[in-house]
């Protein structure tokens, strides 16, 4: 089983781009000025491109790291990502990381790839090992079986000596052994108890030490959608129609991990493939998406945190935070008592954070 460790907690935020890009890079800014360790972007087709956002925050910000939480190495070729990553690491001057990963399913079947997803472990390995080459020597030839490339080279070279590269997961067990094994770090999606947590560790340990490597070095991160409030109804109200919206996603094992009998979810899930947002949200219990998300007063939340997260040996919380903006362009819902993305930033800062310093 996993153990306690004493390392400090990180503090990050993952953005979903979909807000006007104002507000973003005021959000991003803040977040910089406020001390968390980054921000992260969903670097998916259904959102404004990530990769510009950060570039226009590379100039307003000092300290915080930027990069895609995750990127797909389906839709994208791995020499792309490094050139894009190796670009934005110039920008920040040395700030750049890179999240990796097979991708979003639902995105692969519409674009009528998803049958390359299968069997992903091999094609994960082939562009890790792509894109830290091409990092780390600006040129790569490589015959594998899903990549190829004879005298490929690039001029984007990174600042940093060793730009941070960590797989996104989910499901496991065999991606959070690999991540363990040859990655910096690994940045579960959608965990929240402690068995999911645990079994991530549990993994990790096993590629870790596969590899020689010792998994406390590794950066452990939770992605998990949030919303703070000292309006505590109304922010479990906010997060649970953005938790509703992920559930489709939510393989049943991670499911059963959180204490959710998956014939529960199958009804919001079939509404939400119907298209029908309105039942998908009114299905969707409260006991259910307190389990599927982090909501509450910041003391609620630093409870969970302290609770569940410390003692699992993860030691990065990245929130996915939902606020009325984000609410009311995805399901029409107008929500009153909870904070814009700058309020909630700063309230992690002053009342969440603290707890952990």
């Amino acid at each position: 089983m996993s153990t306690t460790t004493d390392r400090a907690i990180r503090f990050s935020w993952a953005m979903i781009p979909d807000h006007p890009i104002p507000q973003l890079l005021d959000a991003i800014e803040l977040a910089d000025r406020l001390g968390f360790y980054a921000c992260y972007g969903a670097d998916e087709t259904y959102h404004k491109d990530m990769w510009q956002v950060f570039a226009a925050a590379a100039t307003r910000t000092q300290r915080i790291r930027l990069g895609p939480d995750v990127t797909h190495v389906i839709l994208k070729d791995p020499t792309l990502i490094a050139q894009q990553i190796a670009t934005l690491d110039e920008l920040t001057n040395g700030r750049a990381e890179c999240g990796f990963s097979i991708g979003n399913f639902a995105l692969l079947e519409q674009y009528h790839i998803a049958e390359l997803a299968a069997r992903p472990l091999g094609r994960l390995r082939e562009a890790y090992y792509i894109i830290r080459t091409m990092l780390d020597e600006g040129a790569i030839d490589f015959e594998g079986k899903y990549y190829r490339y004879s005298g490929l080279f690039t001029s984007a070279r990174p600042v940093q000596e060793h730009l941070p590269i960590f797989l996104g997961a989910m499901l496991g067990p065999k991606t959070f052994q690999l991540a363990g094994e040859i990655c910096d770090g690994m940045h579960h999606a959608l965990a929240y108890s402690p068995q999911s947590m645990a079994y991530a560790i549990d993994n990790i340990k096993v590629g870790a030490e596969r590899a020689g490597r010792d998994w406390r070095t590794l950066d452990i991160g939770t992605m998990v959608v949030a919303t703070v409030s000292e309006n505590a109804r109304a922010a479990k109200d906010t997060a649970r129609i953005f938790a509703a919206f992920y559930m489709a996603a939510t393989p049943p094992a991670l499911l059963e991990r959180h204490g959710i009998d998956p014939e529960d979810a199958r009804p919001i899930v079939k509404a939400f493939n119907r298209g029908d947002v309105a039942e998908g949200i009114r299905l969707m219990p409260v006991e259910m998406s307190d389990r599927l998300s982090f909501a509450g007063t910041p003391e609620e939340i630093v409870e969970r945190i302290r609770d569940d997260v410390v003692p699992s040996g993860f030691n990065h919380v990245v929130f996915i935070l939902s606020d009325p903006y984000i609410v009311e362009k995805w399901a029409g819902v107008k929500i009153d008592g909870v904070l814009d993305l700058s309020g909630q930033l700063q309230l992690i800062h002053d009342r969440v954070m603290p707890s952990f310093a």
